[in-house]
Order: C-alpha cells, then sequence, then structure tokens
C-alpha cells in the first residue's frame, strides 16, 4: 500500500490502483495517520486533526465509526488499536509519499554540497514531482506549513543545481513568477540576477536587484540581505566578464570558394 500526501489524500492498492476513501473525514483520518509514518496517534489528536474546532458531541465514537469505515477500504489490518487509546497505520516512512519526497531531498542536498549538481538537479525534479497539489490539503489548520515550505526550499535548490551546471534555458522565466508569487523570498531574487547574469544581460540583472530592493524597501521597511548586496556590488563592479549568450548553430556550413 502507498499512501499520497502531497495533494489530495490518496490510497493506492498494491498494484497502484486507487482505493474509494470517500468523503473529506475519511481522507483526514488517513491522513492524520499516514501523517505519523507508522506510529501511534492517540484518540485525542486525531479527533483534532480530523474534526478541527467542531468535534461531535460524542467525538471518541464517532472517531471510532470513522476507523471502521477506513478499515473495511484499506482492509482490517491496516489500521491498529493501540494502548492510550489511539490507533496506527500499518505503513513504513517509505509507503508514504511525503518521507520519500524529504529522503530524496535531503539525498539531493548532500549531492548539491559534494559538488555534484548533474545528480542533485535530477534527484530534485524526481522530489518534486511527487507534489500533485497543496500538501496535507485534507488536513484543518497550518499541517501544510511545513511541507509547503520544505518545498520552497527544494525548489531552491534545484535552481541552484541548474545554475552551478550551467543549465540556464528557461530559468529567467521561473524565477521571474517565483519573485512575483514570492516577492519577500530574498534567495529567488539572487537567483533572478545569477541566471539573468549568466545569459549576459547585466542590465536587466540591475534591473532586476532594483525590483528587489524596492519591493523589500516599501514593504517591509528593510535593506537587502549580503547575499543580494554582493551580487549588487558584483554587477557594478565585475572582476570578469559575464558569459556570453549562447550563439546558435548556422543552418549550414558556408561553401567553400577560391581565393
Amino acid at each position: 500500500m502507498r499512501y499520497l500526501l502531497l495533494g489530495t489524500t490518496e490510497a493506492l492498492g498494491p498494484d497502484g490502483t486507487p482505493l474509494p476513501l470517500g468523503g473529506a473525514r475519511l481522507r483526514a483520518l488517513l491522513a492524520a495517520l499516514a501523517l505519523r509514518g507508522g506510529r501511534a496517534v492517540p484518540v485525542g489528536e486525531l479527533v483534532d486533526d480530523v474534526y478541527g474546532d467542531e468535534p461531535p458531541l460524542d467525538a471518541p465514537a464517532a472517531l471510532q465509526a470513522l476507523v471502521a469505515r477506513l478499515r473495511r477500504i484499506l482492509g482490517r489490518e491496516a489500521v491498529e488499536a493501540t494502548p492510550g487509546p489511539g490507533y496506527r497505520l500499518a505503513a513504513a516512512p517509505e509507503d508514504v509519499d511525503l518521507y520519500v519526497f524529504e529522503r530524496r531531498a535531503a539525498e539531493a542536498g548532500a549531492r548539491l554540497d559534494a559538488g555534484d549538481p548533474e545528480t542533485a538537479a535530477a534527484l530534485l525534479r524526481d522530489a518534486l514531482g511527487l507534489f500533485r497539489g497543496p500538501a496535507l490539503a485534507d488536513l484543518p489548520g497550518p499541517a501544510g506549513v511545513r511541507p509547503e515550505a520544505q518545498r520552497l526550499a527544494a525548489l531552491r535548490r534545484r535552481v541552484e543545481a541548474d545554475l552551478r551546471r550551467g543549465a540556464v534555458d528557461g530559468l529567467v522565466p521561473e524565477l521571474t513568477a517565483l519573485t512575483a508569487a514570492h516577492p519577500y523570498d530574498e534567495g529567488f531574487h539572487a537567483q533572478l540576477i545569477r541566471a539573468l547574469r549568466a545569459e549576459g544581460r547585466p542590465a536587466d540583472a540591475l534591473a532586476a536587484y532594483e525590483t528587489a530592493r524596492r519591493t523589500l524597501a516599501d514593504t517591509l521597511g528593510t535593506d537587502p540581505g549580503p547575499e543580494l548586496t554582493a551580487l549588487h556590488r558584483d554587477l557594478l563592479n565585475p572582476t570578469t566578464p559575464p558569459p556570453p549568450p549562447a550563439l546558435a548553430a548556422p543552418a549550414a556550413h558556408p561553401r567553400e570558394t577560391p581565393d
């Protein structure tokens, strides 16, 4: 069995076929159990995760009925009763896409730190591809905040890997969209400036810095941090010329003519 939390909660059977989970409460229960990666969860915590601020009058009994429905779908052995009382999903972390993502992202980070951006970029693309939508979308409250922060961190690292391996094609439009969606993220602004510089566009890189500086000053009342400041200084006083933009290959070799 596999359990998917990076989007709408899903359960996949041994052959990869999605199982019919039904309503939102059932998906929330499965998400709450799978999020613990096979650890026991007390009834009180599950009630909070499933019902939020509006629990039913007899919440433990309602939860027990919900567990019975989930067992009919997954199999009775899939959800175990534990002392406390509580329940446990019979699943290992590698059966849950959230933990698969975390493991692959950590491995990619180690590869990047070791100077292997090619492998890091491939691993990070694979890890980010596990997201089908907002993480833990079926749980109330801020449950998805941490996975979303992890997703953005992995995205920054993937862009960093692409920059280090010189794969800048398509980075400028992607980073332009990311800086618009996350205007206070200095990391994305710095990567956009670096991508523009790598394309041989120093004037556009300076304009991107100015946009970032103005956004931080007008909205947060702060100055750019050390990374943006250093990039700006390098753009104003380049020590080495930026790489020229890639040239298109000629359509055909010119015909040789006698002198």
